[in-house]
């Protein structure tokens, strides 16, 4: 996957919590660091986007469309 270089600008403490990461090998270095959290974050907001369109959905509506055409069976035929 082609890449672009992007710069960021991180307070002090946050820099310092991304290296000490770096430092115990969590990570192997910012950069990836800061794709992956960036990857995480978008994944979360799809999620999110997901679950409130769900939520639009008419419950009653879709279970009655779901059981369209499914009638009780009383025996399976044998196969």
């Amino acid at each position: 996957m082609r890449t672009a270089k992007v710069a960021v600008s991180l307070d002090r403490r946050t820099l310092t919590r991304v290296d000490r990461l770096v430092r115990r090998g969590v990570f192997p270095s910012r950069s990836r660091l800061v794709q992956d959290s960036i990857e995480d974050k978008l994944r979360r907001i799809d999620g999110v986007r997901l679950a409130r369109e769900c939520a639009k959905l008419d419950r009653r509506l879709e279970r009655a469309l779901a059981e369209e055409g499914l009638e009780p069976v009383a025996e399976w035929p044998p196969y």
